[in-house]
């Protein structure tokens, strides 16, 4: 097989039952009865309404990172600006905007679709659009934060510096990891 026949399959096996075990605030848990193959499997998973996320790199090749804490990881991991897709109707770029605005106070001129992820395919379906974000500016106004969003720290960090430090293994939220290679791989390509 090439690279160019490489691609993740849509699949649509029979839902025999779907209950909704948990209602949450964010998400549910559902628990699926599913035909497959000769049989039936019983699966929990988290649904989940999916994310957009912001590779933001300003004109000097830095990258934009937030430091927040993360109760079920019990961490203040580093990520990049991300957020749920929880706007009737808003498609994942202009969640990937207001989410820039809302946690960083940044806005840019220039946005194309990086990579879109699943977090979890075993344990939810959460799908996370990633976007590479340029011309970098700030807003006219900033946002008040709450929660975890209320102590978050903002840096810029040279992108080759968050690659070493996720090849050390020193950052390990998927998101960013994903993201920050993904970017630093579209970057190399434009050359």
């Amino acid at each position: 097989m090439t690279g160019a026949f490489l691609h993740d399959e849509p699949a649509s096996p029979e839902v025999l039952d779907s209950d909704l075990v948990y209602r949450g605030r964010v998400w549910d848990v559902r628990n699926d009865t599913v035909r497959y193959g000769d049989g039936e499997i019983v699966r929990q998973y988290v649904d989940h309404p999916g994310a957009a996320a912001v590779v933001a790199i300003d004109d000097e090749g830095r990258v934009m990172l937030i430091q927040q804490y993360r109760h079920p990881i019990r961490h203040r991991d580093w990520e990049i600006p991300a957020g749920l897709l929880d706007v009737v109707g808003e498609p994942p770029l202009a969640a990937a905007q207001r989410e820039l605005a809302e946690e960083v106070d940044l806005q840019a001129s220039r946005w194309e679709p990086l990579i879109s992820i699943f977090t979890t395919p075993g344990g939810n379906d959460e799908v996370v659009h990633v976007f590479l974000a340029r011309g970098i500016a700030a807003t006219l106004h900033s946002f008040d934060r709450e929660d975890e969003e209320a102590d978050m720290r903002r840096e810029w960090v040279p992108l080759a510096d968050v690659i070493d430090a996720v090849l050390d293994g020193r950052l390990r939220n998927g998101i960013l990891v994903s993201g920050v290679l993904a970017a630093a791989e579209r970057l190399r390509r434009e050359g």
